[in-house]
């Protein structure tokens, strides 16, 4: 059957969802309310399971072209003392992470929805109205657009639109977020590097491959802050420069590159929990429905997993019933991760300082033990799917699309 969708926010959710559905043969329409929208954002890693999306996309090719191998995820204490130091090859060989800028990741799929799908820049939607027919969404200025039989709402963390159903939602902003930068660097080993000091200090750098345009590889550097200090930090900048070359030399060639504070932007973050993501005629998808603490790297990966799942599932069932059916096939992977991200967040950000000396005896020791190393790594490849079970794995790649 095919029907009628309003797809609201071009992002990796909405962008991935417009292609799929479109090229299945629906009459989609996407709605983004940034008029010219163009990449931008600093670096994201791509893990096994975005990357079968992708795959599947027929969009990978590209996306490989400017992403950085990543072997691994390497954390350690300011007293050079390694708490984690984990190999995507210990869980399957020719297993690795893609760390690429954002802004690729999106010019990519964007593109690619234009497309199959019509797309409207520029319309801000602020509620969903019923009508007859379906729903019909409201912009900022009054004008309605539509009616869809089917609305995809994959406007973000910030999202006003899950108001507008009888679903239950609970959204809770975390106190620590993070600055970031993106600098030119030259060959970067092929790992995630972090740096932490307690549970208040908190440096990443993460190598992003090269923008659209550019040659250059570039490196992605992440400072953890509260954000109650999202301001007060700039009061000592060359402080703060000295504190992070102090816990990583090897970020000299960075700081080296930034002249000024206004030249980091500051990520604040969200918790957002649902009660499901569906009602009969419209889902939320990617960071609408399900955002959290960027601990695990997981956001876009999780989106673009949604949009498979989504369109899997329309093929498979009529509306109602496929949209339900959405719900409980996304419920285990998207549970885990919800639940592991939430609780890892204090042991890296936070004023728990106890609760930093128990990470730095416990997570060395839990890592040695093989099956708990092996569910550490699998969490990072973003392929658990429950608390026990994972997506089958083979020489790298998943053996069948995540469900």
């Amino acid at each position: 059957m095919t029907l009628d969708i309003g797809i609201i926010g071009g992002g990796t959710a909405g962008a991935a969802c417009a292609i799929l559905l479109g090229r299945a043969g629906h009459n989609v329409t996407l709605y983004e309310a940034v008029p010219k929208p163009g990449p931008v954002g600093a670096g994201i890693m791509l893990q096994p399971t975005g990357q079968w999306v992708l795959e599947k996309l027929g969009l990978l090719g590209p996306i490989l072209d400017h992403g950085a191998h990543l072997e691994r995820l390497h954390v350690r204490t300011t007293q050079q003392k390694t708490l984690l130091d984990l190999h995507y090859r210990d869980l399957s060989p020719g297993l690795y992470g893609l760390g690429l800028q954002r802004g690729v990741l999106f010019q990519t799929l964007f593109e690619a929805a234009q497309k199959s799908a019509t797309v409207h820049c520029g319309v801000e939607i602020r509620d969903l109205a019923r009508a007859n027919e379906g729903r019909w969404l409201v912009d900022v200025g009054g004008k309605r657009h539509g009616p869809h039989q089917l609305v995809i709402v994959g406007d973000g963390a910030g999202s006003d639109l899950r108001d507008d159903t009888p679903l239950r939602a609970a959204v809770r902003h975390y106190s620590w977020g993070a600055l970031w930068f993106l600098a030119d660097h030259p060959p970067f080993p092929d790992r995630l590097q972090q740096v932490v000091r307690g549970t208040g200090k908190m440096l990443g750098m993460l190598p992003s491959g090269r923008g659209l345009q550019g040659s250059q590889e570039q490196v992605s550097l992440f400072w953890s802050l509260r954000c109650d200090q999202a301001e007060h930090w700039k009061r000592d900048f060359s402080g703060w420069k000295a504190e992070v070359l102090g816990m990583e030399p090897a970020a000299a060639p960075i700081l080296d590159q930034i002249h000024h504070p206004e030249q980091l932007l500051f990520a604040r973050y969200r918790d957002v929990w649902m009660s499901r993501w569906n009602t009969e005629d419209v889902v939320y998808l990617g960071d609408a429905a399900h955002a959290m603490s960027p601990q695990l790297g997981q956001g876009a990966n999780l989106a673009l997993v949604d949009a498979w799942v989504l369109s899997e599932c329309l093929s498979a069932a009529p509306l109602p019933q496929a949209l339900d059916l959405y719900t409980r096939k996304r419920r285990f992977n998207l549970l885990y991760y919800q639940l592991a991200t939430r609780y890892l967040t204090p042991f890296f950000q936070s004023d728990l300082e106890p609760v930093g000396w128990f990470r730095d005896l416990a997570m060395p020791m839990a890592a040695q033990i093989p099956w708990v190393r092996r569910q550490m790594i699998a969490s990072m490849a973003g392929v658990k799917n429950g608390l026990l079970s994972m997506m089958p794995l083979q020489q790298g790649r998943l053996l069948s699309g995540p469900s």
